[in-house]
C-alpha cells in the first residue's frame, strides 16, 4: 500500500542575488556580458518559487532587453538563448502551443549555427512540455535521448549526467527497474568524474528502483547515501522529504516498523515546511498503512480523511491511490459493502485488471486479496495468475511469495490439497524472510541417516586409499633416487650402460603411470567430497520442505477443529517442530554443515514466538547471548528447551494484559561449560508446585532434554521463575574438523 514519489523533479532554484545582478547590469559596458547578465536575472524570476504573474512579467521584460541587445551586437549565442528563454516563459504562463512552436524555432536556429550544447538544451526543454502521463513516456524518452547525444558531442558532462538521471526516472515510471538502474549508475559515474557533490537525487532514484525489485539491502544502502549527501549539502527541499519517505519504505518492507515511522515523520515535517500538499498527503498515506499493519484500522481511515480535508489537491490519480488504500483496508476489515464501492471505482478508473496508468502490480495484488476475502475464487485465480506473471517479470520474489500464500489458503479452503501443497512450496521457495519448518517423519530421518552414514564410510575408505597412495608415491620417489645413484655408479662400467639405461626408462614409465592414477583418484576424492556436501545440504533442504508440508496440512486441519485442547496441542507441536526446523534451515544455507550458531538461533526462535503472540501479549524480551557453535545433537535439545520455556512464560507468566519482561542468557561460564538462563518477572510457579509430581508435558520435556544434554536442570521460583540449564559442550566434531 505504501506510495513512492516517482515524478519529483523540482523546478531549479537559482542561487542568484537579484540586487547584485542589477548593479552588474548597470555597470556592464560589454554587450555580450550584459546580455548574459540580463538572461541570468530573467531566469531568476522565471524559476522563482510561486509562479506569480508579476515575476513572469519581469522575466519577459528582462529577456526582451537581452534579445534586443543581442540583435544589435550580432551576438548569435545570446540571441538563441533568449529565443529558448522566451519559450520557457510561455510554457510557465500556460501557453503550451506557443511554447512548442518557439522551442522548435530555437532548435532550428541552434542547428543552423552549429550550437550543439544549446540544441541539446532545446530538445530537453521540449520534453518538459509533455506531462507525466504514461502515454507520453516514450516521446519524452526519445527527446531526452537526442539531448543526451548532443551533450556527449559537446562534452557537457554535467548536462549528460542530468539527462541520464531524468531518463532513469522515466524508465522507473515505466516499471523497467533494470534499465532505470543502468542509466542512473551511468549518471552517477559522470557526476563523480567531475566531482559533482549534489547527487542525492540519483541515489534516491536508485533506492526506488531497488525497492521495485525487492532488493531491500541495496535500496537501504542507496537511500542512506542519499540522506547523507542531502544533509551534507544542506538540502532541505522536497527532495529530502522524498529521500526520508523512501528510506522509511525500505524499513516498512523489512518490517522494522519503528524505523519506518521515524523516517516518515521526518519526511512529513519537511513536506509541511515546503507547503507541498501532494507530498504531505503521500507521506501521511504511508503512515496510515503502518497503522493498518498494526491493526489500528479506524485510526488509519481517520488519518486519510483528515489529511484529505486539511491538504486538498486537484489530482485524480492521487485521489485514486487513496481510494486504493481505503479499498484494501475495508477488505481486510471484511466490510465488503464499503470495499465494493471502492473496488468499482478502481475498476472503472484502472480497468478490470488494473492495466491503465501504470499501477497494475499493486492493484492486482489487492484485487487478488479482495476476491479471496469475498470467496470469489474463480476471479481470484485469474487475478493471481496474471499477478504472478507480472511479479515474475519484475523479479520481485517477495510479491510472488505473498501471492502464493493466498493461493495456498484458497486451495486449502476448497479442499484442493495437492494444489495447496504445491502453492505452499512455491510460497516458501520465494520467501526470504520467513523461516518455517517441521520435524520429519522418523522413517525419513532413518533413511537420511543411513544414506549419510554410507557416504561417510565411502569417504573414509577413499581417504585411507589416498594415504596409502601417498606412501607409495614417497617410496617410489625414494627408489627413483636410489636408481639414479646406481646409474651414476654403474656409468663407470661401459658394458652395462645400455642395460641400465633401458631399466631406468621402464621405471620412469611405471612411475608416470602411477602418478596419473594417483591424480585421477585424487580428483575422484574431491568429487566425492563435493557430492557429500551437496547431499547433506539437499537432505537438510528436503527435511525442511517436507516438514513445511506437514505444518501446512496441520494448519489446514486445525481450521476444522473446535476442541481447544486439540488446537493447543497442534500449536505446541508446530512450535516444537519449528524450533528443530530452524536448525535444518541454517545448515543448508551455510557452509558449515555440522555446527549451529546458537546466538543467531536463539534470536530467530524468539522472534518467531514473539510474532505468534504479537497481538495478544505485551512482553519485552532481553537477549544476552554469546556467539557459540553447537553440533546438531546438542542444538536440537537446547532449542526445544528454549521453545518450551519461552512458550510457557508467554502463556502463563503474564495473565491477561499484564506487561512483563523475559530475559534469555546463554554464556560460557568456564572451559567447555555453558549455562542457559531463562527468567521472567511474572507470577511464578504455585507455592505447592512439586517438579517431581508434575504432569506438565513442557516441564517434563525440558527435564528430559536437559538429561539428553548430560546437564543439570534447576528452577528458582522467586520474583518470577528462573530456569537454569548447565551442560558441557560436545567438542568431538570440532576436534575432528
Amino acid at each position: 500500500m505504501v506510495l513512492m514519489f516517482l515524478s519529483i523533479s523540482l523546478k531549479a532554484q537559482t542561487k542568484e542575488n537579484p540586487a547584485l545582478l542589477r548593479k552588474q547590469i548597470a555597470a556592464s559596458r560589454e554587450n555580450p556580458q550584459k546580455v548574459t547578465l540580463l538572461q541570468r536575472l530573467s531566469s531568476f524570476y522565471l524559476n522563482k518559487k510561486g509562479e506569480v504573474k508579476k515575476d513572469l512579467d519581469s522575466a519577459a521584460i528582462l529577456n526582451n532587453q537581452a534579445m534586443i541587445l543581442s540583435l544589435k551586437s550580432k551576438d548569435n549565442l545570446g540571441r538563441g538563448k533568449s529565443m529558448l528563454l522566451d519559450a520557457k516563459i510561455n510554457k510557465e504562463r500556460g501557453n503550451k502551443e506557443t511554447a512548442f512552436s518557439k522551442i522548435k524555432n530555437s532548435i532550428t536556429y541552434f542547428e543552423n549555427h552549429k550550437m550543439t550544447e544549446q540544441t541539446g538544451e532545446a530538445y530537453e526543454e521540449l520534453s518538459f512540455l509533455y506531462d507525466d502521463s504514461p502515454k507520453n513516456f516514450d516521446a519524452k524518452i526519445k527527446l531526452k535521448e537526442k539531448a543526451l547525444t548532443l551533450y556527449k558531442n559537446s562534452g557537457s558532462k554535467i548536462k549528460q549526467a542530468s539527462v541520464l538521471k531524468d531518463l532513469g526516472e522515466l524508465y522507473l515510471s515505466k516499471d523497467d527497474s533494470d534499465k532505470s538502474i543502468e542509466l542512473l549508475k551511468q549518471s552517477l559515474s559522470v557526476y563523480q568524474s567531475i566531482k559533482f557533490k549534489e547527487t542525492q537525487a540519483v541515489y534516491n532514484f536508485l533506492s526506488q528502483a531497488e525497492i521495485e525489485k525487492a532488493n531491500y539491502e541495496e535500496a537501504l544502502k542507496y537511500g542512506i547515501a542519499a540522506e547523507k549527501i542531502a544533509i551534507s549539502v544542506n538540502d532541505n527541499s522536497l527532495q529530502l522529504s522524498s529521500i526520508y519517505s523512501n528510506v522509511g519504505m525500505v524499513y516498512y518492507y523489512l518490517r522494522q516498523n519503528d524505523d519506518a515511522m521515524r523516517y516518515w515523520e521526518k519526511a512529513l515535517e519537511i513536506a509541511k515546511k515546503n507547503k507541498d500538499n501532494g507530498y504531505v498527503r503521500t507521506v501521511a498515506n504511508n503512515m496510515s498503512t503502518m497503522l493498518i499493519r498494526q491493526k489500528k484500522f479506524d485510526k488509519a481511515i481517520a488519518m486519510i480523511k483528515e489529511y484529505k480535508a486539511k491538504y486538498p489537491i486537484d489530482d485524480e490519480q492521487f485521489e485514486m491511490r487513496e481510494d486504493y488504500i481505503l479499498f484494501s483496508t475495508y477488505t481486510i476489515l471484511k466490510q465488503f459493502k464499503n470495499a465494493e464501492t471502492y473496488y468499482k471505482k478502481l475498476v472503472s478508473h484502472y480497468g478490470e485488471n488494473g492495466e491503465k496508468f501504470n499501477n497494475q502490480t499493486s492493484l492486482l495484488r489487492s484485487f487478488v486479496f479482495y476476491h479471496y476475502q469475498t470467496k470469489n475464487y474463480p476471479a481470484m485465480y485469474r487475478k493471481a495468475t496474471l499477478f504472478d506473471s507480472l511479479a515474475k517479470k519484475s523479479g520481485n520474489d517477495m510479491l510472488r511469495s505473498e501471492n502464493y500464500l493466498i493461493w495456498f489458503k484458497a486451495d486449502s479452503i476448497q479442499g484442493k490439497y495437492l494444489d495447496a501443497i504445491e502453492h505452499y512450496q512455491l510460497y516458501k521457495k520465494f520467501s526470504d524472510s520467513v523461516f518455517n519448518g517441521e520435524k520429519s517423519k522418523q522413517i525419513n530421518s532413518l533413511k537420511i541417516q543411513f544414506e549419510t552414514d554410507q557416504k561417510d564410510k565411502n569417504i573414509q575408505l577413499l581417504t585411507q586409499k589416498g594415504k596409502l597412495q601417498e606412501i607409495q608415491i614417497t617410496n617410489d620417489t625414494f627408489m627413483k633416487y636410489i636408481f639414479t645413484g646406481s646409474i651414476i655408479v654403474l656409468f663407470l662400467f661401459m658394458l652395462l650402460i645400455y642395460n641400465r639405461s633401458r631399466l631406468k626408462t621402464n621405471a620412469n614409465k611405471k612411475l608416470e603411470l602411477k602418478r596419473k592414477q594417483i591424480d585421477e583418484q585424487n580428483e575422484q576424492l574431491k568429487k566425492l567430497l563435493a557430492e557429500k556436501e551437496w547431499l547433506l545440504k539437499e537432505i537438510h533442504h528436503r527435511v525442511k520442505n517436507n516438514l513445511q508440508i506437514v505444518i501446512s496440512l496441520l494448519n489446514t486441519q486445525s481450521a476444522y477443529l473446535e476442541n481447544e485442547d486439540a488446537l493447543l496441542a497442534i500449536q505446541n507441536s508446530q512450535h516444537r517442530m519449528h524450533a528443530m526446523s530452524l536448525i535444518h534451515q541454517k545448515l543448508y544455507q551455510s557452509d558449515n554443515l555440522s555446527m549451529i550458531d546458537m546466538a543467531w538461533y536463539i534470536y530467530e526462535l524468539i522472534t518467531y514466538i514473539k510474532e505468534c503472540y504479537s497481538s495478544e501479549k505485551n512482553i519485552n524480551f532481553i537477549l544476552d547471548t554469546e556467539k557459540v557453535f553447537l553440533d546438531v545433537a546438542q542444538a536440537v535439545p537446547m532449542g526445544l528447551i528454549v521453545n518450551e520455556a519461552i512458550n510457557n512464560t508467554v502463556k502463563y507468566a503474564f495473565p491477561g494484559d499484564t506487561k512483563g519482561e523475559v530475559s534469555v542468557s546463554f554464556k560460557n561460564t568456564e572451559k567447555d561449560l555453558y549455562q542457559l538462563v531463562i527468567s521472567d518477572n511474572g507470577v511464578g510457579l504455585p507455592d505447592d508446585f512439586d517438579i517431581e509430581e508434575t504432569e506438565s508435558l513442557g516441564m517434563n520435556l525440558m527435564r528430559g532434554l536437559a538429561d539428553q544434554l548430560d546437564g543439570t536442570f534447576t528452577l528458582e521460583n522467586k520474583n518470577g521463575l528462573k530456569i537454569i540449564i548447565t551442560f558441557r559442550k560436545n567438542t568431538e566434531i570440532e576436534t575432528s574438523n
